[in-house]
């Protein structure tokens, strides 16, 4: 019985853990590595075909954006997540991934053209729009709080996480040999007082082993009372001034809680220069999703959120709202010279429409730019938020004029405070407790803090192995910096070792290999024999 992880390890996006059992693999999130994360989204460091199941957390694209490049490279199990989530993946595989996938389609093609030209190798799209088609067949629901017999010696049940909505803890019963030993994998743990969706719904018989996830492990929130206030004045202080602001936010999620406060800001008369000012959602996705927070919410919403849908009131609906679809509406939000709000994915600006509002706002000092949400390490979010003095967009440099603001507490994770409470509401603390989902610095000092507080934690590396049986680790895995060039060079702007991205290549296609020899055992003695020939041929060349 083996835990591996292989994503989101002492970093923040790219979310992805296996579990072994009895022969059986099961995936826990498969998500895009983001910003400083990512190295090569193209690289599975597993063979696709030897995963059985996956079991999704929740909807966000750093949780579930490899699902079609899963697909495509040959999973053809069951994908299980909660009613919501479905319905929101189903929606980002139809909009968000397909129109990313035509997108990397058309890069593709110009990237082959000039690789060919400089003699390089073509490179394919990381999926296609059949893969994302192919995906959504594969999608298998379940409610809050039902047992589901997954395969032979797996039972799984999830519990409302509070981050977003259908968001889950889940819970993982694995009897292997006559030993039954539970798993708790926290995804992403749910920030308090969040409009719409419940608050976290802890998990108190806690498992022998636990997955949690150290976001703001280092930090606090500001636990504002009210956010209206300050973030009506932004508003009307801007559109008085003849600026835009501009909301970078994730689509799923933060635009509707969004939507809910600015409803709030409008019918309690708190922008008296601006009353009536415009409000323009600019995805096609969040306009989707905003139908689905809109509608049947039992079982999910909070308390004040049911009450008025079941009245018949519409809590994301208000005067003045405008959902643009197409590129041409998008476009004309920032030549008509009317000022506004615009509300654009994605969350961390690392692409998306709301690179091109950032283009056309972010050198006027009469806008603002507004964040809502946590802005991982080497994204253009955080770079603006670390003050930079000018940014590039699209070939060109931009100067940053326009007025920046940080509204941490809008975050639907959890903070540290947050995190503490929901390891601590276990009645009996895990055996051996697993510490993700973190930069690496965070990662490690709360690793630490729950070590000094009586835990057995740990923050594992990438494609360490743990034997959930005998309660040790099968392979240590491979530090963030040997994988990532990214990471690579801020490590060495820090005074640590540089690695190269070649050499972090090479030791991932080593994991590969050891992956296609075993999947291979057993197979035709005419076929390895030549396989292995090839091998040796290969590596005598290159160790010469």
């Amino acid at each position: 019985m083996q835990l591996t992880f292989y994503g989101a390890d002492k970093e923040v996006t790219g979310s992805c853990h296996c579990l072994t059992v009895n022969g059986t693999r099961i995936l826990i999130d498969c998500g895009l590595q983001q910003g400083a994360d990512e190295t090569d989204n193209a690289i599975l460091p597993f063979l696709a075909s030897s995963i059985d199941y996956v079991l999704v957390t929740h909807a966000h694209i750093d949780h579930s954006g490899r699902l079609p490049l899963l697909v495509k490279r040959g999973f053809h199990g069951e994908i299980l997540a909660t009613r919501k989530t479905c319905y929101l993946l189903s929606i980002m595989l139809q909009i968000m991934l397909m129109d990313s996938a035509r997108i990397q389609e058309m890069d593709a093609e110009t990237e082959a053209r000039k690789g060919r030209r400089a003699g390089r190798q073509p490179k394919g799209p990381l999926y296609t729009l059949e893969d994302a088609e192919d995906t959504l067949k594969l999608l298998s629901h379940c409610e809050y709080g039902e047992f589901i017999e997954l395969c032979k010696g797996v039972r799984v049940r999830f519990t409302d996480a509070g981050h977003l909505l259908g968001s889950a803890f889940i819970e993982v019963w694995a009897t292997e040999d006559g030993q039954t030993k539970k798993i708790v994998f926290s995804g992403d743990i749910g920030n308090k007082n969040q409009p719409i969706i419940r608050d976290p719904q802890y998990v108190y018989e806690g498992g022998d082993y636990a997955v949690m996830e150290s976001t703001y492990g280092d930090r606090e929130h500001d636990h504002m009372t009210d956010y209206r206030k300050p973030l009506a004045d932004i508003i009307d202080n801007t559109l008085a001034n003849g600026g835009n602001v501009v909301i970078p936010s994730f689509a799923v999620g933060r635009t509707q809680e969004l939507l809910y406060f600015i409803r709030e800001i409008k019918e309690r008369h708190m922008t008296p220069r601006n009353p009536n000012f415009p409000v323009y959602v600019d995805s096609p996705l969040a306009s989707e999703a905003t139908a689905i927070y809109s509608g049947n919410l039992h079982g999910y919403a909070d308390e004040e959120t049911a009450t008025l849908i079941e009245n018949g009131y519409e809590p994301l609906r208000f005067e003045n709202l405008n959902i643009t679809t197409s590129v041409e509406e998008s476009k004309a939000l920032n030549t008509d010279g009317v000022p506004k709000v615009i509300i654009s994915s994605s969350g961390m600006c690392e692409a998306g429409r709301i690179r091109h509002h950032l283009k056309h706002n972010l050198w006027r000092p009469e806008c603002a730019i507004v964040f809502v949400g946590y802005q991982a390490n080497g994204t253009l979010g955080r770079m603006l938020l670390d003050g930079m003095d000018s940014v590039k967009l699209f070939g060109e440099q931009i100067a940053v004029k326009a007025h920046i603001f940080n509204f941490r507490g809008l975050s639907g994770h959890a903070d540290h405070t947050g995190l503490l409470a929901w390891i601590d509401a276990f009645r009996q603390r895990p055996q051996k407790l697993f510490v993700v989902h973190g930069e690496r610095t965070c990662c490690e000092a709360f690793t630490s803090e729950l070590c000094m507080r009586g835990y057995d934690a740990v923050a594992p590396e990438f494609s360490a192995s743990f034997d959930l049986l005998t309660g040790r680790f099968t392979d240590e895995g491979i530090p963030p910096e040997r994988l990532h060039p990214k990471r690579a060079m801020i490590a060495m702007s820090q005074g640590g070792r540089h690695y190269s991205a070649a050499y972090a290549r090479l030791q991932q296609a080593q994991k590969r290999l050891e992956l296609v020899v075993q999947h291979n055992e057993g197979g035709a003695n005419k076929d390895l024999n030549r396989f292995t020939e090839e091998l040796l041929a290969l590596c005598t060349k290159w160790d010469r």
